[in-house]
């Protein structure tokens, strides 16, 4: 038995599986893991050799999703371009009497 197929065996049945490379997932995916990764390190029951693991993972897809936000940005302020440059303006607060 390998030791991915063991890994899976040990898995719970409601636990996701963090362990799928973080270039190819979307935005929300990365988002959702490092959620998961996040508690399963603030439970504080993992061996410590698997805490060191999932913080080296959470930093991954900090810094994936960091890099696809980024991106979007550039994105959007092309969309928002012109010829004199970027026009970024802050959101407007919507107004608490909705």
């Amino acid at each position: 038995m390998s030791l991915q197929e063991a890994s899976n065996e040990k898995r719970t049945a409601g636990e996701k599986s963090i362990e799928e490379p973080e270039n190819e997932l979307c935005f929300e995916e990365i988002l959702s893991r490092l959620q998961l990764v996040v508690q399963q390190l603030e439970e504080g029951n993992l061996p410590l050799e698997k805490a060191l693991e999932n913080f080296e993972q959470g930093i991954r897809l900090a810094r994936v999703g960091s890099r696809r936000l980024d991106e979007a940005e550039r994105r959007v302020e092309l969309l928002l371009s012109d010829q004199e440059g970027v026009r970024t303006c802050p959101l407007e607060k919507e107004s608490e009497d909705k």
